[in-house]
């Protein structure tokens, strides 16, 4: 069986009918006023699972993590955490951490100090303090800086700090409410990946809330992507990518380019899309469309080759002109006008140093793709 985009870990308990759910959200609605945040919405999180929570702001991301943590309680619907339910269950007696945005540390304590304040508070033995914040040091490699004050310190050693802190206590889950917000992006791109191997190292299950897609791509095993209190998709990184549920879902994550049209004819194999201008689209990936539905062919600018001629042996091939172009280094970005004016998104790899085909604004230009290059949509 083919897979969809590359494979990070094995790690897959979604797929095991007997797998049972660690983090069970269950018909839940959170209403504040007349406002609905969160709207009848049901999930299932696993254990030791790097689940990220997608949306815009607004979208009842936060809300969901702070039903979680104890902070709010839903106004109806169940959370259930290891098959318990959590109403009524003060944040303290919940076996959950939160580590906030601004990572809340005590500007008055130093770095050792701040990690072994929620010990300290629990009534931990001195010695089991000390050897407990020594091991927080050493897994956040911040082992020089333990007599340091917060302000003493970059915006990335405070994070690891606060992280530091948040998982001292060994709690069965870890919350993280947009984690990275406040990092430069190369030290986010940095802490991304200390993040996953932190989580592994830990065995802990991790539930982030992101408005940021590329880091909820390159950080967690599934994704759910929310909008209005409703949860729209829930896939791995490349499953949302490569096999978006809808149309909010394709134009969410990533940049992609939307043929609208109906469907012509289909078979077992493939489907002919028409669209308003007569062009014809032959798709391999048409779910479950059928003839005569109103559809979208959605498809990533990756996907699209440009050219100055017709590909002879091209399937799907449209003619269009050079509207806009941006040469980036690595890749090339074409932004072709079609004879209908719409225009497509496309990006070429520059693996070359020298362009036997180059292609400037204003010339006419191919678009041409494969028939299993993009999906359909019908919702």
């Amino acid at each position: 069986m083919k897979s969809l985009g590359s494979i990070r870990r094995s790690f897959a308990p979604w797929t095991d009918p007997s797998a049972k759910p660690y983090i069970v959200f269950e018909n839940v609605t959170k209403k504040f006023g007349d406002f609905t945040a969160v709207n009848n919405l049901s999930l299932t999180i696993y254990e030791k699972e790097f689940f990220a929570l997608l949306g815009a702001s607004g979208c009842g991301k936060s809300t969901l993590l702070r039903m979680l943590a104890g902070f709010d309680e839903p106004t109806s619907g169940r959370i259930l955490l290891d098959g318990q339910d959590m109403r009524g269950i003060p944040p303290y007696r919940r076996p959950v951490n939160m580590m906030f945005q601004s990572y809340a540390l005590f500007p008055h304590m130093t770095v050792e100090q701040n990690i072994a304040f929620g010990l300290k508070q629990e009534g931990m033995p001195k010695a089991e303090i000390d050897r407990r914040v020594a091991d927080m040091l050493k897994l956040v490699k911040l082992e020089q800086f333990a007599k340091r004050k917060p302000h003493q310190l970059s915006g990335g050693q405070r994070q690891r700090v606060a992280l530091a802190r948040s998982v001292a206590k060994r709690p069965k889950v870890l919350l993280l409410d947009e984690p990275l917000g406040a990092l430069d992006k190369k030290l986010r791109e940095e802490t991304q990946f200390e993040l996953m191997d932190l989580q592994q190292n830990l065995g802990l299950t991790f539930v982030v809330v992101t408005h940021d897609q590329e880091e909820a791509m390159t950080m967690a095993d599934r994704i759910a992507i929310l909008d209005k209190g409703e949860v729209m998709q829930v896939a791995t990184p490349a499953e949302v990518y490569e096999a978006p549920a809808s149309r909010f879902v394709a134009g969410f994550v990533g940049n992609v380019n939307m043929f609208e049209g109906k469907v012509a004819a289909r078979d077992d194999h493939t489907a002919r899309i028409t669209g308003a201008s007569g062009a014809e689209i032959v798709v391999e990936n048409a779910g479950d469309a059928v003839a005569g539905d109103t559809v979208a062919f959605a498809i990533r600018p990756e996907k699209i080759k440009v050219t100055s001629r017709r590909p002879e042996e091209a399937v799907n091939a449209m003619e269009g002109e050079v509207f806009d172009l941006a040469y980036l280094g690595d890749m090339t970005v074409y932004y072709v006008k079609l004879s209908d004016g719409q225009m497509v998104k496309a990006s070429a790899l520059n693996s070359a140093r020298i362009t036997e085909d180059a292609l400037s604004w204003n010339d006419r230009a191919w678009i041409s793709f494969k028939p299993d290059a993009g999906v359909v949509l019908t919702r």
